[in-house]
């Protein structure tokens, strides 16, 4: 009896694309195929189930379906233990994303939630900033103000070391121009690239695991035809993510036997 299992883990890329919305995707897909890891997981033990219990009765098959009955189960045992490797390995992940989450709710208690607000999407843990928190109108240099936040977001980043940052840049959908910038692309880039900076340069973030990137108005979370739409609109949001080097050895599924 042969059994074979096409597992595809689809992850996040080691090096962030500057294609948010491609991250989303790929970590909506990955849940996905965790789900029908899980599906296969059970299908694996039912089998295994099923072929120990023809074991137990060799009166009514041959010496070499026993055989083959026997290699069988080595193929699904291995299959099982890959899969449930894989499997603790994300749900270690998922421990991580909820401690990180609650230290920097914690850490940010004293911010108002309409400026900052942390959640979970997919295998990522998205800290959103309005622009009034880090940066003066229409500019891309930090404020003052920018000092509080990026400080106590830096401690708990350093102190989770294993995760990779993402800081992406997002505005409103009103043009602008002046000497500092050219249209809001560049303004999203550059208040992005300004942020990783300070996150380097002040507060010792390892650098290798900095990613900048910009995305103009083009990804709003509100309607843009509101002055309260446009100022959730302005906004940076730093994304955290696991280093998935971890996951790729795992990737690599037993052979299973003929």
């Amino acid at each position: 009896m042969k059994y074979r299992i096409v597992l595809l883990i689809a992850v996040l890329p080691l090096l962030f694309s500057c294609q948010g919305k491609l991250l989303k995707e790929q970590i909506t897909q990955k849940d996905e195929q965790l789900r029908q890891l899980q599906s296969q997981l059970d299908h694996l033990q039912g089998s295994n189930s099923s072929l120990l219990d023809r074991l137990s009765d060799l009166s009514v098959i041959s010496k070499n379906e026993s055989a083959s009955i026997q290699n069988s189960l080595e193929s699904l045992n291995r299959q099982n233990e890959y899969i449930q490797n894989l499997t603790t390995k994300i749900h270690e992940k998922d421990s991580m994303n909820l401690a990180l989450v609650t230290n920097l709710r914690r850490s940010l208690d004293d911010f108002n939630d309409d400026d900052i607000q942390i959640n979970v999407e997919g295998s990522a843990v998205y800290v959103s900033i309005s622009d009034k928190m880090l940066f003066r109108s229409g500019s891309a240099l930090l404020s003052d103000n920018a000092n509080g936040v990026l400080n106590k977001v830096s401690k708990i980043i350093n102190d989770h070391g294993n995760m990779n940052i993402l800081v992406e840049g997002h505005t409103d959908n009103v043009p602008i121009r002046n000497e500092q910038v050219k249209d809001n692309w560049d303004l999203s880039v550059l208040r992005a690239t300004a942020v990783v900076r300070r996150l380097q340069d002040k507060y010792n973030v390892d650098p290798t695991r900095l990613t900048a990137a910009g995305r103009s108005e083009f990804t709003p979370k509100s309607d843009n035809e509101t002055n309260t739409g446009k100022r959730e609109n302005r906004r940076t949001e730093i994304i955290i993510t696991p280093q998935l080097g971890q996951f790729f050895e795992l990737l690599k599924a037993p052979e299973l036997l003929g």
